[in-house]
């Protein structure tokens, strides 16, 4: 049996899920422009564990999502998943943030093009089969209107995600469903993370870095000009 609890970190969605051998316990989560991550995580830790009536010491592993998503994000739930994992000595599991989000998605034909918005017109993206199979590694890109054109000439393509917002002026094609609704949540990392876990797929606890897919450029404010 493998307890992991699931940190989603990456976007404007704070969840927690607690799991046991993929199968959901427990989940909280709150989706707030605020980003308000730091405040709220380790309660939403604590009420997912007292939820499913487990302690923290029975818990196997702790998986985080790993980007791409927001710098600030992705490190709050990074360091919160490093700290667990290191007091209570068990392994770290990463799951990337895309398939989450892509996993919200449930049809039996066509693509899914899960997307993230990366400010003024680019995205972070991949391109899965219906059945969650990689067609295209994530990638940072500028849309326009002769984006995932080939796709959509073939059959229908699901967009979910905040990305999917910045497509609807660009593309006039039937063939699109936008689902900009849809945010990463630790209820799809349930069974990613468990499918990690028996392939013992673990991450190095002193070196893991979130995949960040941009340099993060940390911009001072202005002078004022008199």
């Amino acid at each position: 049996m493998a307890l992991i609890l699931n940190l989603e970190t990456a976007t404007t969605n704070c969840s927690v899920s607690l799991a046991e051998d993929g199968k959901l316990l427990a989940l909280k989560e709150e989706n707030s422009a605020g980003y308000s991550h730091a405040e709220q995580l380790h309660y939403f830790i604590e009420e997912v564990m007292e939820t499913a009536g487990k302690p923290l010491a029975d818990l196997d592993a702790i998986a985080v999502s790993k980007g791409p998503g927001s710098y600030t994000g992705l490190r709050i739930g990074v360091s919160a998943a490093k700290g667990l994992c290191y007091a209570l000595g068990i392994p770290l599991l990463a799951t990337a943030t895309l398939d989450s989000l892509a996993r919200q998605i449930r049809v039996t034909s066509g693509l899914i093009i899960p997307m993230l918005d990366a400010r003024r017109m680019e995205v972070y993206s991949k391109v899965l089969d219906h059945n969650f199979s990689e067609l295209r590694e994530t990638k940072a890109e500028v849309l326009d209107e002769n984006s995932y054109r080939e796709y959509a000439e073939k059959g229908k393509v699901y967009l979910p995600g905040s990305g999917a917002e910045k497509c609807r002026d660009l593309f006039d094609d039937p063939n699109f469903e936008y689902r900009e609704d849809l945010v990463p949540s630790a209820r799809e990392m349930a069974t990613l993370s468990y499918e990690r876990y028996r392939e013992g797929l673990f991450e190095d606890i002193a070196y893991f870095e979130p995949y960040y897919l941009k340099d993060f450029i940390l911009q001072g404010k202005k002078s004022k000009t008199k």
